[in-house]
């Protein structure tokens, strides 16, 4: 009978050691700090989105720079070519980098000029003159005629250069000194050629500024030359020798003809 009761005893002493295998699993307990409490991390780069948004501000207020105020359909005065419109502003890719371009339209010499909108201060491009400009041209042509008592050569070079200065005043400033009416002496070739380039140039910005034709932008400037004193006093100018013309029509004594000046 001893024996008997000495096995549950034994037992039981065998069955505590693997109730102590419960606390093993205690080491899972680590896994409190999984918590990705840096997971706040990303709202610190919120500002650094906001400190980009500005950007496109400044590269527009450059832009609005570059263009100097000038728009599409805009009417323009380039001081090579005169009056022209502008078509459009595209952008185009040379060597890797992205071009601004104005795109310009000059209807009467059937030609399209592209210019850099970074350029155009550079190249003298301008917008059309006011009306009170334009006026003051106009008061320009009623004025005498300054002829430079100097070799015809230099003359155009200074004509030449005030034409393409794409100043209004000074284009009216050769059509006056240039024009010859029907009781002077002819012009000659050179002479004809410069006078109808700056007539051109003027008419065109007149008719565009005062939303008229060519045309009647030209009889409204011929209208003007005719009231000049050298006009209506042509023969007291010859007697005291004021603005006194040669066989070339101009005022420098060498007789230069169209023939000499083309060799």
């Amino acid at each position: 009978m001893p024996n008997k009761t000495a096995k549950p005893a034994a037992k039981a002493t065998v069955a505590k050691p693997a109730a102590a295998k419960a606390p093993a699993a205690k080491p899972a307990a680590p896994k409190a700090p999984v918590a990705a409490a840096p997971a706040k991390a990303p709202v610190a780069a919120k500002p650094a989105v906001k400190a980009a948004a500005p950007a496109p501000k400044v590269e527009e207020k450059k832009v609005v720079t570059q263009r100097q105020g000038f728009k599409a359909n805009e009417f323009v005065v380039y001081p090579a070519h005169g009056v022209g419109q502008i078509l459009a502003i595209e952008e185009q890719e040379i060597a890797g980098a992205k071009l601004e371009l104005f795109v310009i339209n000059f209807i009467k010499d059937k030609m399209t000029l592209r210019v850099p909108t970074a350029k155009v201060a550079n190249v003298g491009m301008r917008k059309l003159s006011e009306p009170a400009l334009v006026k003051k041209a106009l008061e320009t042509l009623k004025g005498r005629a300054r002829v430079k008592r100097t070799m015809w050569s230099r003359r155009a070079q200074e004509y030449e250069a005030k034409i393409n200065s794409g100043d209004i005043v000074a284009i009216a400033e050769v059509v006056r000194d240039l024009y010859r009416s029907e009781s002077q002496p002819e012009q000659s070739y050179s002479e004809r050629q410069l006078y109808e380039a700056a007539l051109d140039r003027l008419s065109r910005e007149i008719a565009v500024v005062q939303h008229s034709t060519e045309t009647e932008a030209v009889k409204e400037i011929e209208a003007q030359l005719a009231k000049s004193p050298r006009r209506t006093n042509a023969k007291a100018e010859a007697a005291d020798g004021e603005g006194e013309t040669d066989a070339d029509g101009d005022t420098d004594g060498d007789d230069t003809t169209v023939a000499d000046e083309a060799a």
